[in-house]
């Protein structure tokens, strides 16, 4: 069943909803109150455009079950809210639940969650239903501008805080620049030039601008990138013990710019000499969203890609700094040139000065980095999986960690794979030998063999950072993302908690995903009033309507819930480990588990890492000396998980080397959400006839068992992720093992599970080395928030 949640809806008065009704063709003073509706209903035919074809649509759907809309129309009857909604429901696409409740309009709309008003009130149920959802993933108002209500203007429309579609998006004005940058990445004395391209209807008014920093948009070196992935059919290794008081600070290797001069400017124009006709599925689709709507968009991948210059160091202050450069041009307080040699300054004297910054992923990344430099301009940031502290990205707890999905990559294998510079052979050339001694410099300061947090990483922890982020932001996360883990939004919610400032959180169930096309909820909407308030300035009241929390329920299918925090919790429930127990009573005893397969094992198991991991969840006897898996008795009522799980340990190795690895486990035959989305069989228009995507939503599917969450550590770095400690074969050390955060409901019936293991196929190095590991029944627990 079809179900939508609506969080970015108005409630405004009602000489608000005649003004903007009447400002986009829905009222008229002179329309006989008798004819109301059916000069609505004409009017919502865009592509109908003659009486007699519109009489065509009105008399191929029902107001009654025996009654034709055209019929009803004609006898002008009075108009009921049963006849109403049922109306309702087959203008947004609902004839299919329509039918299947014997047309019950106003049953469609409870069940489908969409809001039910007073219909003796036409125009206001009408400014209602212009601003409820269709079917196919649009509001209304929206559905109606992409089959061509509203004539391209290039003027700002606005309905209910959110800015229409009245911006031709055929004739785009499509132009490059090039940022110079405070950076001198490659070390040739000069600033680097940063190349940007901007996408921007023609309009007289300035515009405010979304900005995506994306080091994939010049293009990806995959070959080059798979031929630099790790082994990581390695040992784990003896790291010799050290005492680190404080926390490591950052290092890095920003260059004292102060004797590098800027280019002299010899001219200055607004008429750019590059221009592009498409971005050839490079574009951001929530960017393209707000094409239509009257927002600029401009794209930068960044130092070391193509068309720009400098080297590519992941996440490093210089990569950063490009990026927070071009947002400084933006608005207006930088210089950019038309080309790269000419030295013809131009301004963006398009722009309102005000930016976003979207995206997700590395994308996201940049947009957190450069919300964290206090940048003039930024006015929000809109990351989804976004990466907070790269140590916990590719390092763990003192390990080396590979991101879900990606066994061997790291910093310098990143680096490659968008060093798109390779793909223009004469700048190949020429930068060859420069980046080849820029990559084994990464490789040296990454430091595969310790997996220690030191000062190359805090360098690129923005966490550091977080008190200078003085905007209000968006975060959206998967919980079930075990690329960009949940860790990373967690942490930044923390560390912003208290800082002046709104930070709204949507989690849904997805893994590394987007949600821009979400049927259930409304993401673009939200997004939508949230940039009038922080682009446009409008008095919206966006920071404080839009939820604290949005949480996509994991139990019911197409469910968002609104909280208001995530993590905070004085209830906590402990269970104690025994004999393939989780206990809520102390137990005693001890349980034993090595970490080696036979080579035929070990080999099936490291070119099939997803398949070692539903192995592991089953409960294979092939694997069963290698594990230790503990569960609770059946559970009798709903228990939430919320925030982060801790396992406390005493264990002893057999080595003076060894890593845990845990995972929590929901065991229960039921319907679970899968983590990605599946296709709808519709097409998005985020314009008219533009940019389509496919509508997405998450479905349910049968299931007896699904990984929580996960969580690793070096028995070394038992104090901190810097520093080393002794371990003594044999000699029982406790350890805390914080897992990623969640927020997970367990339902009645299910049992919660616990594995205990070393080496992870999928995220840790892969030593298969003879060590069997002892854990204390009597001294460990497992703490869940609740």
């Amino acid at each position: 069943m079809t179900k939508i949640q609506q969080f970015g809806k108005k409630i405004v008065d009602k000489a608000t909803e005649i003004t903007e009704l009447s400002t986009i063709g829905f009222y008229d003073e002179t329309w006989a109150k008798a004819d109301i509706l059916n000069y609505l209903i004409r009017q919502a035919l865009p592509e109908y455009h003659s009486h007699a074809v519109e009489n065509d649509w009105l008399t191929d759907h029902l107001a009654t079950v025996e009654l034709t809309i055209l019929d009803f129309l004609q006898t002008k009857q009075p108009l009921t809210a049963p006849i109403f909604y049922t109306i309702a429901a087959q203008l947004l696409g609902f004839d299919d639940e329509l039918q299947a409740n014997n047309f019950n309009g106003r049953q469609v709309f409870k069940n489908v969650g969409l809001a039910i008003t007073n219909a003796s009130d036409i125009y206001h149920a009408w400014y209602v239903l212009l601003n409820t959802h269709t079917k196919n993933g649009l509001l209304f108002i929206d559905d109606l501008a992409s089959h061509g209500y509203f004539k391209a203007s290039n003027q700002r429309l606005l309905f209910n805080g959110k800015s229409l579609v009245t911006y031709d998006t055929t004739n785009l004005i499509q132009e490059t620049v090039w940022v110079e940058t405070a950076v001198d990445s490659d070390n040739d004395g000069q600033f680097d030039l940063v190349q940007v391209d901007i996408q921007r209807p023609k309009s007289l008014e300035k515009l405010p601008v979304l900005f995506t920093a994306s080091p994939y948009y010049q293009g990806m070196m995959l070959k080059e990138n798979d031929a630099k992935i790790h082994d990581v059919n390695q040992p784990l290794r003896y790291k010799t013990p050290t005492q680190v008081t404080d926390k490591p600070t950052a290092r890095h290797d920003m260059q004292h710019m102060e004797a590098i001069s800027p280019r002299v400017i010899t001219g200055e124009t607004t008429t750019a000499t590059k221009t592009f006709t498409d971005l050839a599925g490079r574009a951001w689709d929530l960017n393209n969203y707000f094409l239509s709507r009257g927002f600029a968009v401009a794209y930068a991948a960044g130092v070391g890609t193509r068309h720009s210059d400098g080297m590519q160091d992941t996440g490093s202050p210089e990569q950063v700094e490009s990026m927070k450069n071009v947002v400084e041009w933006l608005a207006g307080n930088r210089v950019a040139f038309t080309d790269r040699t000419s030295q013809i300054a131009m301004t963006a004297d398009w722009s309102n000065h005000k930016i976003a910054m979207t995206g997700r992923s590395y994308l996201g990344t940049l947009a957190t980095a450069v919300a964290t430099t206090g940048v003039e301009g930024l006015k929000t940031i809109i990351s989804e999986a976004a990466i907070s502290d790269w140590y916990q990205y590719y390092r763990d707890n003192g390990l080396v960690i590979a991101p879900g999905g990606f066994p061997g990559e790291d910093m310098d294998v990143l680096a490659e794979l968008v060093y798109s510079r390779m793909q223009d052979p004469a700048d190949w050339v020429r930068t060859q030998s420069t980046w080849q001694v820029y990559q084994k410099k990464t490789m040296r300061l990454q430091d595969r063999q310790n997996g220690n947090y030191d000062g190359y990483w805090a360098a690129r922890n923005y966490l550091n950072q977080a008190k200078d982020i003085k905007v209000d932001i968006i975060s959206v996360h998967g919980l079930n993302d075990w690329n960009v883990k949940p860790r990373q939004v967690y942490r930044l919610w923390q560390a912003l908690q208290g800082n002046g400032h709104h930070h709204k959180l949507i989690l849904h169930q997805g893994q590394h995903i987007n949600i821009n096309n979400n049927r259930s909820l409304d993401f673009a909407d939200q997004i939508n009033l949230w940039l009038s308030d922080k682009l446009l300035d409008l008095d919206v009241n966006a920071t404080t309507m839009l939820p604290t929390v949005t949480w996509q329920d994991n139990t019911q299918a197409q469910t968002w819930h609104k909280l208001n925090d995530w993590g905070v919790s004085a209830n906590k429930t402990t269970y104690y480990l025994a004999t393939n127990q989780l206990t809520l009573a102390p137990a005693s005893g001890e349980g034993v588990f090595t970490d080696y397969l036979p080579e035929v094992l070990f080999k099936k198991y490291t070119t099939n890492f997803n398949h070692w991991r539903d192995q592991t969840i089953k409960q294979v006897p092939e694997l069963a000396q290698t594990q230790q898996h503990f569960s609770s008795e059946i559970i009798t009522k709903s228990q939430v998980i919320n925030g982060e799980s801790v396992l406390h340990l005493r264990v002893k190795s057999s080595q003076n080397i060894g890593l845990i690895s845990a995972m929590l486990i929901d065991y229960g035959e039921d319907d679970y959400i899968k983590p990605q989305t599946t296709e709808q069989n519709v097409m998005i228009d985020r314009g008219v006839n533009f940019a389509k995507v496919p509508l997405q939503e998450f479905e349910l599917q049968k299931a007896s068992s699904k990984m929580i969450t996960i969580g690793h550590i070096n028995l070394q770095n038992r104090t901190n992720a810097w520093q080393n400690d002794a371990l003594v074969a044999n000699e029982y050390v406790a350890i805390t093992l914080k897992l990623q955060p969640t927020l997970y409901q367990l339902r009645p019936g299910h049992q919660l599970g616990l594995i205990i293991y070393a080496t992870d196929f999928e995220m840790t190095v892969r030593g298969n080395q003879a060590i069997t590991y002892t854990i204390d029944y009597e001294n460990s627990q497992l703490t869940l928030p609740q």
